[in-house]
């Protein structure tokens, strides 16, 4: 179906697979092997995109999914394995979506806000870990409220407890730890959106993005998806896409 030959050499012209990792989701690198490899659906994807090609993985690690964005054109890595988003599209050809994560609203139980667009009034101080897929969001849709960026999803969470903000914007199985912890507060149970997490390729290499979208879809279809996420202890807070 693929010519993997032209298809390694556009996604691993060095003869290695340099994957790019995100760090700061607990959802996709959920612990670290005793050398430090990342461990976690996320590297997990990544070998498997290696293993296709007959190929060694390397992994390039990230604190911050905007810096690993922000290399594309550095040749540091040859895939991103990070979240699709309209404004990163404009650099990063993106491929399906192999896990979903829904993002939402957390607020105090007393709150008068009922539905997301409720948020967005003036006066209200939405935190937010910067340039997250879900920050990128609220850039583009929020008009009234102020948004408050934080450099991690802990510190955002922190900016909502110390009081500088009244809405915390976050993924919502780290919401759910929260509530868990403080009955008083609570979240808005629709989604504002949901985080598609995918690989992403330097743009123009179509054929590479067709490659990866077979392979997502066979790993989800034959389970190999929903073990990785029982194995990271992650299966209950992430959702798989679902293929034809």
């Amino acid at each position: 179906m693929f010519d993997l030959e032209s298809i390694k050499a556009q996604l691993a012209p060095t003869g290695v697979l340099r994957a790019g990792i995100n760090l700061s989701n607990f959802l996709l690198v959920s612990s670290r092997a005793g050398d430090g490899t990342p461990q976690g659906i996320s590297p997990d994807m990544a070998g498997w995109v290696a293993a296709e090609l007959d190929v060694a993985c390397e992994f390039v690690t990230f604190d911050r999914p905007g810096e690993l964005a922000d290399a594309v054109d550095d040749g540091l890595w040859d895939i991103g394995n990070i979240a699709y988003e309209a404004e990163r599209a404009q650099a990063i050809d993106f491929s399906n979506p192999y896990v979903v994560i829904d993002a939402n609203f957390l607020l105090p139980e007393g709150s008068d806000f009922v539905v997301n667009t409720d948020v967005d009034q003036a006066g209200v101080k939405i935190a937010v870990s910067e340039r997250s897929a879900y920050d990128l969001w609220l850039t583009d849709h929020i008009r009234e409220a102020e948004i408050l960026r934080a450099p991690s999803i802990a510190a955002a969470h922190q900016m909502f407890h110390d009081g500088l903000a009244n809405v915390l914007a976050s993924l919502k199985p780290k919401l759910l730890e929260e509530i868990a912890a403080d009955p008083a507060l609570r979240i808005i149970e629709q989604p504002f959106t949901a985080v598609k997490q995918s690989i992403g390729v330097r743009r123009g290499q179509p054929a590479a993005v067709n490659f990866l979208n077979e392979l997502i879809a066979r790993r989800a279809t034959d389970g190999s998806i929903a073990r990785s996420l029982i194995i990271h202890n992650v299966e209950e807070k992430l959702s798989i896409p679902k293929f034809s």
